[in-house]
């Protein structure tokens, strides 16, 4: 009789619930919920922590480029003021063999003052070399400045005289212009350097490599 009750019991749950077998029917579904809901925190749970993996994997990646924008910058800094204490004369000696000498005449303080606006007495040393004839845009320029504050006022002259001079080679001459537009500028610690020549690369990279 006691076998049959069970029987009848677990197949219809409604009834005999405050029986003897009404406990164990509770204590069932407690069970069975408790497991569901472990289910239930345990999905959440790798949730958050695939949430907080990502986030670790964000952060990591952000300071690695951190880092290595960091050292970009470390090794433009150390090209920018690398080769400040070599003799300008050595510089110099680097560049002006390469010269087109036929094309390009050594020019004086004079014609510095009047084509760049600078004054060469105020710089350690100056190599100016530009065209014989006034439809060639050919220029080369090699200046030692004597404090860090000169780089930006010499680098600007350079760039207003490149605008002036491709503003009047558009109109009659537009290869001279292109060849403009494509001039070498360097600046090496104390060191600047133009190159409007068909060979500005060359004498860029000798000019780099004196230092």
């Amino acid at each position: 009789m006691t076998e049959r009750y069970g029987v009848n019991y677990r197949g219809n749950p409604g009834q005999n619930a405050g029986g003897p077998y009404g406990a164990g029917y509770e204590e069932t579904a407690y069970e069975a919920g408790y497991a569901e809901g472990t289910e239930e925190y345990d999905a959440e749970d790798y949730r958050q922590d695939q949430q907080e993996v990502s986030s670790f994997s964000k952060a990591g990646i952000l300071k690695l480029g951190a880092a290595f924008l960091i050292l970009v910058y470390i090794v433009l800094l150390l090209i920018y003021t690398s080769g400040s204490t070599k003799p300008f004369e050595e510089v110099a000696g680097a560049v002006e063999p390469l010269l087109d000498q036929e094309s390009l005449v050594r020019q004086d303080a004079q014609a510095l003052k009047r084509y760049y606006g600078l004054n060469s007495a105020d710089y350690e040393g100056v190599l100016f070399y530009s065209a014989e004839f006034s439809i060639s845009a050919q220029e080369v320029l090699l200046i030692e400045v004597k404090t860090d504050q000169q780089v930006q006022e010499v680098r600007d002259a350079i760039e207003e005289r490149l605008e002036s001079r491709k503003n009047t080679f558009e109109g009659y001459a537009p290869e001279q212009a292109q060849l403009i537009g494509q001039a070498q500028i360097q600046v090496r610690g104390r060191f600047l350097f133009l190159a409007v020549s068909p060979e500005a690369e060359t004498l860029a990279d000798a000019f780099t490599k004196s230092l």
